[in-house]
């Protein structure tokens, strides 16, 4: 079972699928997870499916060279899965076994879906995994009990989450004509007004609500890409800070009036803020080129996972199982530029579903689409895509990746800049360079060199520091030997160590304990508003002290708690002022345990 198991999680890996929670994804998942049952069952109790893959290799990548030409890359993708499921299959399957043990003492043979529920949304435990334990011993789960408690997580998330007014808007009027592609300006009837929600005949100056227009200019926010801002201006002037589609051909444009007022029936001519149009369009068009970058830096198997185009900036999330190197992120800037410099027009067309396919453009897994899409072409990118673009590569102008990080397993989110905003980027990171190499007193090419020799430089004397503070704690420890107070056979010692860290209280202790036998010994140092404690016991006191103990019995004296083992333990405090008296009762505390 476990060899069908990795023969078909490794063939779904190499043609591109990544573990998710949904289509393909979802069945790889299930799978790999099914397979760690298999072998939990068996006493696997760290990652070993992943290593079955060179063995799979040997066996198939003969008459299937894919396996073999990404043979690290799907054992990496497994691990990364594998890893994560281990983290809580112990836990989930602990409840779960409780579950059905008291199930069968009470003869029954429906599990309870609330509990199943709690399995999947505490530990990560997906119900086809519990339905399948539960088969295994003649159990049935209550679906609809799941079903019941998965609707009120989502009723709750919804009713916690801030959603716009568009989505909640009643309309039933004509649909709105997008000229947004040919135009910035059009003219426009009002269809419809709202506000707070409510359809109104007018706004007054002031108010904030929702215009629907016979015709607009204005994009409403879709595939990923912002809503539209701008202008209408009629009888009076309606700011527009936000564009969002009420139904699928009907737009509502967010905003206040400024001036005047507006009413339902008036003509309007709505205006586009063509800077921010025109950053986000350049924005828009490069993650067409980015996506098709990392395709071809990273391997085939990179998806778009999400993304948003703003005139800020761009931020993509694409499938991939590890972290972009620097090198890696270079080489997509470089393609990227490239096809920028290309100056090549860029089209879009709007086609059949069928014909769309038979061009080859990238469409997204998952993705519904109509009897008619539009098909971009930009540069050697070709996508559907309803968004708006530049004319020519050119206009994005530059280029350049500002972050990248990870947002979920197996998914890598990076984020971008154009045109003046990537000049921008640029200059201030040069001004910064500039300012480091000024206070290196060097120039800016030096900088890097002279930096690593400062570290260096640093590493020497953070070694030498620690030799030093190790030799003062010896000559110190030499000193306190004396101070130490001999109660009933036990030598107990109490001080404090000024301008002493934690491994020169630790070093003290020691040398402390290897020189007075049959000891007790509290060491404290203050600073900052700060206490750190140590204490220690002797090997042959362990048995009737514990440091544990005595170093939590100093610390709430002076606003701290601790602890830790018998022969060692440690502390810290918030109150120096207190110390002296705190240390002063050590030998109380061991007089008392005396008795």
């Amino acid at each position: 079972m476990l060899a069908d198991h990795i023969r078909a999680c490794a063939f779904l890996v190499a043609d591109g699928v990544i573990p998710g929670n949904e289509g393909r994804g979802y069945v790889l998942r299930r799978i790999i997870r099914r397979a760690i049952r298999h072998g939990y069952k068996l006493g696997a109790r760290v990652a070993f499916f992943h290593k079955l893959v060179p063995d799979l290799v040997r066996e198939m990548g003969a008459a299937y060279p894919e396996l073999a030409a990404g043979e690290n890359r799907i054992v990496e993708i497994l691990k990364t899965e594998e890893e994560r499921f281990f983290a809580t299959i112990e836990n989930g399957l602990g409840v779960l076994e409780a579950e059905l043990a008291a199930l069968k003492a009470k003869q029954l043979a429906t599990f309870d879906g609330e509990t199943a529920f709690k399995l999947h949304d505490t530990y990560g435990f997906p119900l086809d995994l519990t339905a399948d334990v539960c088969r295994e011993h003649g159990v049935t789960v209550d679906a609809a009990a799941f079903d019941a408690a998965m609707a009120r997580q989502k009723e709750h998330a919804r009713a916690a989450g801030k959603f716009r007014m568009a989505l909640s808007l009643d309309y039933a009027g004509e649909a709105t004509v997008f000229h947004g592609y040919e135009t910035l300006e059009t003219t426009g009837r009002i269809l419809a007004l709202y506000r707070d929600g409510a359809l109104v005949d007018q706004l007054l100056e002031g108010e904030t609500g929702v215009v629907v227009l016979d015709n607009t200019p204005f994009y409403a926010e879709s595939g990923g890409q912002v809503g539209d801002r701008g202008e209408l201006k009629g009888a009076g002037l309606f700011a527009v800070e936000d564009t969002q589609k009420i139904q699928a051909s009907v737009f509502g444009h967010h905003g206040i009036v400024k001036t005047g007022r507006i009413e339902t029936g008036q003509t309007v001519t709505a205006r586009v803020d063509a800077a921010a149009r025109a950053a986000t369009a350049r924005n828009h068009s490069v993650t067409h080129l980015m996506h098709k970058a990392l395709r071809e830096v990273l391997g085939a198997h990179v998806q778009q996972k999400g993304s948003q185009v703003d005139s800020e900036k761009t931020r993509f999330d694409f499938a991939h199982h590890a972290p972009v190197s620097a090198q890696e992120i270079r080489v997509v800037e470089e393609k990227v530029n490239a096809e920028i410099l290309a100056n090549t027009a860029v089209d879009a067309a709007v086609m059949s579903l069928e014909a769309a396919r038979e061009t080859g453009a990238v469409m997204l897994f998952g993705e519904k689409y109509g009897d008619s899409v539009r098909v971009l072409t930009i540069g050697t990118s070709k996508e559907f895509c309803g968004g708006t673009h530049v004319a020519r590569t050119g206009d994005i102008g530059l280029f350049r990746i500002i972050a990248e990080t990870g947002v979920a397993a197996g998914v890598r989110r990076v984020e971008a800049v154009t045109g003046l905003n990537a000049l921008r980027h640029v200059q201030e990171a040069d001004a910064r360079v500039q300012t480091i190499a000024a206070q290196l007193k060097t120039q800016p090419v030096e900088a890097a060199e002279r930096v690593a020799g400062l570290l260096e430089t640093l590493r020497t004397l953070e070694k030498d520091l620690a030799r030093a503070k190790s030799r003062l704690a010896a000559s110190q420890g030499d000193d306190l030997a004396a101070q130490a107070v001999e109660v009933g056979g036990v030598k107990v010692l109490a001080a404090t160590l000024d301008g002493a860290d934690a491994p020169a209280l630790r070093d003290t202790l020691d040398k402390l304990k290897d020189r007075l036998k049959s000891a007790v010994i509290v060491l404290a140092s203050a600073g900052d508003g700060k206490v750190s404690l140590i204490a220690g016991v002797t090997a042959d006191l362990t048995g009737r002290y514990k440091a544990g103990e005595l170093v939590n019995f100093v610390a709430r004296q002076v606003g701290g708690k601790g602890g830790g083992r018998a022969d060692m333990a440690q502390a810290g405090g918030t109150e120096p002022a207190r110390l002296p008296e705190a240390l002063g009762s050590v030998k109380g505390w061991v007089e008392g345990r005396m008795q």
